[in-house]
Parts: structure tokens; C-alpha cells; sequence
């Protein structure tokens, strides 16, 4: 049984996407989406098109969506299985949030990488130590994983 909550915030995602997001229900289960997330201008990750998926748990909105990248990125806070160390999918999460507000977030992320609080060490080892570097090898990833030849 699907609830009526996640019927509205699908309803609401396909007629007011999020900027540079789009978030699309699975046609065989409605608490899976296919995201596609556009890499925020002026971020290592500009140009990129990257693949996410967002899983509603049975308890959502109780609990927090699980998400995850599903293209390779490289970024302090993601791990290499994609995992996200963001505070609201973790602690920080309400039950006043919505889907909406999860995918921003992660894109708001892609803006502002945090060494300080990594999933990936060795990652967050390289901005710490030598950012230029760090964004360099991000902007190559990038061009290797999420950007599609037409």
C-alpha cells in the first residue's frame, strides 16, 4: 500500500522538478526512483549527468530515504558504493523533509564537498591536503563517468 504522501511528492516532482534534477518513480515499485542529477555549475562536477537511486523505506517518512550514486564520482563524502554521508539522511532527517529537499541537498553537496566529515578518507585526505589536485582528479572523473557522448 502505497501512502498518500508519497503519492503527492511524486505528483509534485514531476510537475515542479527540482533545478537540474529529475526524479522518476520505478513503473513497477513506486518507493524506488531513477534520479539523474546534473553537476551544479561552477563545481567539479559541472557537465556531469550523474545516476543516483532513492529508496523510500516502509517507514518513510519515519525514517530517512536510502540513497545512493550509482556513477562513479569522486567526492569526500561519497563512498566508492555510491553511499552518501549527508547529515539528513543520517541524525539530522525529519519527517518534515521530502524528497525534494533530499535530492537539493545532495546537489547543494556536489557544491560544497566537506573533507571534514568524509566517507571517503583517502578522498578527503587529497582535499585536505591538496585541493587543486583533488578537483582535478573530480573534473577527470567526471568527463570518464557521467558525461554521455552524443
Amino acid at each position: 500500500m502505497t501512502s498518500r504522501r508519497i503519492l503527492v511528492e511524486t505528483k509534485n516532482l514531476s510537475k515542479d522538478p527540482p533545478p537540474g534534477i529529475s526524479a522518476t518513480p520505478d513503473e513497477d515499485n513506486c518507493r524506488y526512483f531513477h534520479v539523474i542529477m546534473a553537476g551544479p555549475k561552477g563545481s567539479p562536477y559541472e557537465g556531469g549527468l550523474f545516476k543516483l537511486e532513492l529508496f523510500l523505506p516502509e517507514n518513510y517518512p519515519l525514517c530517512p530515504p536510502s540513497v545512493r550514486f550509482l556513477t562513479k564520482i569522486y567526492h569526500p563524502n561519497i563512498d566508492k558504493l555510491g553511499r552518501i554521508c549527508l547529515d539528513i539522511l543520517k541524525d539530522q532527517w525529519s519527517p518534515a523533509l521530502q524528497i525534494r529537499t533530499v535530492l537539493l541537498s545532495i546537489q547543494a553537496l556536489l557544491s560544497a564537498p566537506n573533507p571534514d566529515d568524509p566517507l571517503a578518507n583517502d578522498v578527503a585526505n587529497m582535499w585536505k591536503n591538496d585541493e587543486e589536485e583533488a578537483i582535478s582528479v573530480a573534473k577527470s572523473w567526471t568527463r570518464r563517468y557521467a558525461v554521455m557522448d552524443s
